[in-house]
């Protein structure tokens, strides 16, 4: 089919072609005027996901921001998200709506559910392509009703991204005071034993041990010198009493020698000349005599203190043994003691250093319960929109007008398959299968071209019959 045989189809059926058009546009034109007028309001969040908390180490940053991105778009859809849009414009104490839900549900369910699921129908949530923006998106029937829900919709997308950030440290926060409250009693309990402990012992300080055996070993030098001692006064005992080095270091012993040497040797003089009964033999053996018992009386006077040193060695070798002793015991006592002071005092270490971790992650714990922050911050609030949602009555009429141009089209060249007549020669030409030799022109032709054109294709076919 050419463009002559197309024209001229149009222009037979240029009736039906210009109805078709005519109805698309009337239609099209109806319904830009009789459509009910919707409004959609945006108000963008930003979702930072390279943020870091502020009261703790960890970041934000998910594994994977595609599937978190996903789950903070289906967090928006949410029903949570939609009840608390519900209690914050109050949508659930009109009693029109109450009326509208008993109508729609017979009852059965929640109003706050059935009011949520309707707004959730107006709702779209798009991520901006290639960003961390989230375009939260409302349709109503006006502009004020589409921008108070859109923004509604992101203030509760807001309130409920920090509830299930805030409620895990709740529930951690009411945990650790309990763990507070118990690593509290644990320490106070430890720091009881510890007191009581050294009440009862009198051990205050570990370095107590230390003096003690300090003493112990000084008692035992003690020991060992006294002991030495007397050993030497033993010997010294054993031995006679003009031997010791006491009575050969006398100056008085050693003068009383030299003076009884030197009468002996009088004596013996003297006794050549005189008799024994002479009174000057019977004085000078007298003077012999008391310098012999003087000797003698200080000879004993050194034993006797030798013996006095030696009672009074062996009794300050007992004391001291006692002493030594005492102390020993005294020194394993205190080791005991140490050992378990030592325990308790680790006891008590462990519980302050429990009860301080418990006190660190308890207050952070509360911190975290108490921020009003979160990665999500809303870029911009929804305004009312100018225009309604859809195309404008231009462009509607301008589709309509191009569809209808090819229905009109499309509805013309249906009805001539349907209906095949001759009107032209091409059409003559393409119906005989055969050449067409000469053409004749219409004469006065209006009504022979109308019976032309209105020829159906027997005669035709006829005609190529007797041809051939």
């Amino acid at each position: 089919m050419n463009l002559t045989q197309l024209f001229s189809i149009l222009r037979a059926r240029r009736v039906v072609a210009l109805s078709i058009f005519l109805i698309t546009v009337a239609l099209a034109l109806a319904w830009v005027l009789l459509r009910p007028s919707y409004y959609t309001a945006r108000a963008p969040v930003l979702v930072d996901v390279r943020s870091t908390d502020p009261l703790g180490s960890q970041s934000w940053q998910p594994a994977v921001p595609a599937s978190y991105m996903a789950t903070q778009i289906d967090i928006v859809r949410s029903d949570r998200v939609a009840e608390r849009v519900v209690e914050m414009l109050g949508l659930d104490k009109e009693a029109k709506a109450s009326e509208d839900w008993r109508k729609a549900t017979g009852g059965r369910g929640s109003l706050k559910s059935w009011l949520a699921g309707d707004l959730q129908a107006g709702l779209d949530v798009k991520p901006a392509r290639e960003s961390n923006v989230i375009n939260i998106s409302w349709t109503g029937r006006s502009p004020q009703q589409a921008a108070q829900v859109a923004n509604a919709f992101s203030q509760a997308y807001l309130d409920v991204a920090l509830d299930i950030k805030t409620d895990p440290a709740k529930k951690y926060s009411s945990w650790f005071d309990e763990q507070l409250k118990f690593a509290r009693d644990r320490l106070q309990q430890a720091q009881d034993k510890l007191t009581a402990y050294q009440q009862r012992t009198g051990v205050i300080a570990e370095n107590g041990v230390d003096m003690e055996t300090q003493r112990l070993n000084e008692l035992s030098s003690q020991l060992t010198m006294v002991q030495g001692q007397l050993t030497d006064v033993s010997n010294k005992r054993g031995a006679a009493a003009g031997n010791t080095a006491e009575a050969m270091s006398s100056p008085l012993i050693n003068s009383l020698k030299a003076d009884i040497a030197r009468q002996e040797a009088r004596v013996q003089e003297a006794s050549a000349n005189l008799g024994a009964r002479h009174p000057q033999m019977i004085r000078m053996q007298d003077e012999l005599n008391a310098m012999r018992s003087r000797l003698a009386s200080e000879t004993g006077s050194i034993g006797s203190s030798i013996n006095t040193a030696y009672e009074v060695g062996r009794a300050r070798e007992r004391e001291l043994q006692a002493a030594v002793s005492a102390q020993r015991a005294r020194v394993m006592q205190f080791n005991r003691h140490r050992d378990e002071l030592s325990v308790l005092r680790r006891d008590l270490e462990a519980a302050q250093k429990a009860y301080e971790a418990v006190s660190e992650r308890a207050s952070q714990s509360k911190l975290q319960a108490l921020s009003n922050q979160t990665n999500i911050q809303r870029l911009a609030t929804a305004v009312e929109p100018l225009e309604p949602k859809g195309p404008g009555t231009r462009l509607a009429l301008a589709v309509a007008a191009i569809a209808g141009l090819l229905l009109a089209l499309a509805g013309a060249i249906l009805m001539e398959l349907l209906n095949r007549r001759v009107r032209s020669v091409d059409d003559l030409s393409m119906a005989t299968h055969l050449p067409i030799l000469a053409t004749v022109p219409a004469h006065n032709g209006a009504a022979a071209l109308a019976r032309l054109a209105n020829a159906p294709t027997r005669p035709a076919l006829a005609y190529r019959g007797s041809l051939a």
